[in-house]
């Protein structure tokens, strides 16, 4: 969708990009973030020509934006600032219908889409159509703001820290509300903030930024596992997954080598086993690693008279879980089944590994204490 190729940007000698190679996807949220100067916002504003890059392309669908109009291009594109920018001797209804006026839209029709808007961003028509921003409180007037941007429903919305001088609470709310908002309305958005909490929360993909470079470009739940550079670790923090759990999944917090032995073993044997590794269970596989059940020491001492091989006592038909399983959903079944261990096996029915309490308690205290 938002192309840039090899983009650089220099304010005399001052090198404020320094060949940024960038793809934002249609219908996501894309995050710039970084410390102040990082060259998030020049990023920005590049995409609107409000900052023309030094050297470097950007296109939008294909089409190289250096050779667009600037005000044709700034008119299909939604834009929401920090300061909002209200018109302040226009009503709320004047502010939003702008863009279309200067289309040239029918009178109808954008009155019709102020009124979209407002029920979108949840004020009434009848109370705030004919208010003037100076009526408004911090967070309704950002609403505004944010319906103005939509006005002419365009396919790419700018927001530059638009929340970041509101309230805790009201920040909060608006969070949500755009969240929802893009859930409808699948918008391509570029957010730039300097708030992770916030990019968290929103970005379908983020860039964190360091002097004019990007140090990573990716998911959240990959920043958040496998950051590329100390910096990124740095400014996630480190302990931030431990009030994001569903984050972590079986993979990463199994056992990865668990106790197992053949359905063909001896009873004696299998608690040969156990006495070794020092534990009370063992799992039961074939020659090729697939999981069949369970034997645990109780159920060998049981029938350790009766029968001579773990074919004839283990446990079969035993709960397990993919490896991209949610550590939430894990730790939810184990809660629900008052079970103390859940093997982790692959498409195939490959036992790749073990959770247990136990591992659960060392990797979870090695991540966060």
């Amino acid at each position: 969708m938002i192309l840039f190729e090899n983009v650089t940007k220099k304010y005399g000698d001052t090198e404020v990009l320094r060949g940024i190679d960038l793809e934002m996807r249609r219908g996501e949220i894309t995050i710039l973030i970084g410390p102040s100067g990082c060259g998030k916002t020049t990023t920005l504003k590049m995409i609107n020509k409000l900052t023309e890059p030094t050297g470097g392309k950007i296109f939008i669908e294909g089409r190289d934006i250096g050779e667009l109009d600037p005000i044709e291009l700034r008119r299909n594109i939604g834009y929401v600032i920090q300061q909002i920018g209200l018109f302040p001797h226009m009503t709320v209804g004047e502010n939003i219908e702008l863009v279309p006026f200067l289309k040239k839209w029918p009178k109808e029709k954008r009155v019709k889409r102020v009124r979209e808007l407002l029920e979108l961003v949840g004020m009434p028509e009848a109370e705030f159509m004919d208010r003037y921003p100076s009526e408004l409180s911090g967070g309704q007037q950002q609403r505004v703001g944010v319906a103005r941007a939509l006005a002419s429903d365009p396919e790419i919305v700018l927001m530059d820290e638009p929340f970041s001088a509101l309230d805790p609470i009201t920040r909060e709310q608006l969070q949500e509300e755009l969240f929802n908002l893009q859930q409808e309305l699948h918008k391509t958005i570029v957010f730039v903030t300097h708030d992770i909490d916030e990019a968290l929360k929103l970005g379908d993909r983020i860039c964190i930024m360091r002097d004019g470079q990007i140090l990573q470009f990716d998911v959240p739940e990959v920043l958040l596992k496998s950051p590329a550079h100390g910096f990124v670790e740095e400014f996630i923090g480190k302990k931030r997954l431990l009030s994001s759990p569903e984050l972590m999944t079986a993979e990463d917090v199994m056992i990865k080598d668990p106790v197992k032995a053949h359905p063909k073993r001896t009873l004696a044997q299998a608690v040969e086993i156990m006495r070794s590794h020092g534990v009370d269970s063992v799992l039961i596989v074939d020659e090729d690693n697939k999981l069949f059940g369970i034997a645990t020491a109780r159920d060998i001492s049981e029938r350790f008279d009766e029968k001579k091989y773990l074919e004839d006592i283990y446990t079969k038909d035993v709960i397990h879980v993919p490896p991209d399983e949610s550590l939430s959903k894990v730790l939810k079944i184990m809660a629900e089944k008052k079970i103390g261990y859940i093997p982790v096996v692959d498409e195939e029915g490959v036992l790749v590994g073990l959770i247990t309490r136990s591992s659960l308690i060392n990797v979870l205290g090695e991540n966060y204490f």
